[in-house]
């Protein structure tokens, strides 16, 4: 197609004439869901630890943070599912939780006072951590893709 022809496609659909298809509505509801309202985002971290490549044992460790809160992320990968064991400091305080999502589940830890959780047995694909803390706005990482 030609850069002309989408243009075209395009001005079709924003006139009403096509009709968007069934799975791409149904996707962007997806996408929609999975966003959260009123949240902290905390950015990658680049360090010598945490570029990202995966060691002998299939490991890998991720850092994310924000003015002040990091999570460190180690991901593991084996028989095909990934456990995701991690760290947030400095402790958010007493009741904090910790929900670790994919597009399809989320599972949600209480933050020990080491500010440790895991989670084990996710599929494979995208997930992002949400830190809930008391009285606080809660802090999400990234969204953070793992393939086999």
């Amino acid at each position: 197609m030609s850069g002309d022809e989408y243009l075209l496609a395009a001005l079709r659909i924003a006139a009403g004439h096509d009709q968007i298809p069934a799975h791409v509505s149904a996707a962007a509801r997806d996408a929609y869901s999975l966003r959260l309202a009123q949240v902290v985002t905390a950015g990658p971290v680049e360090s010598a630890a945490t570029r990202g490549t995966r060691d002998a044992d299939g490991q890998r460790m991720v850092r994310f943070a924000t003015a002040d809160l990091s999570f460190d992320l180690e991901v593991t990968i084996g028989d095909g599912l990934i456990d995701v064991a991690g760290r947030v400091s400095p402790h958010p305080g007493d009741g904090a939780t910790i929900d670790i999502r994919t597009p399809h589940l989320t599972v949600s830890r209480d933050l020990r006072e080491t500010g440790q959780f895991a989670a084990t047995g996710l599929p494979p694909g995208w997930f992002s951590v949400v830190c809930h803390r008391p009285g606080l706005t809660p802090v999400a990482t990234g969204w953070v893709r793992i393939r086999l």
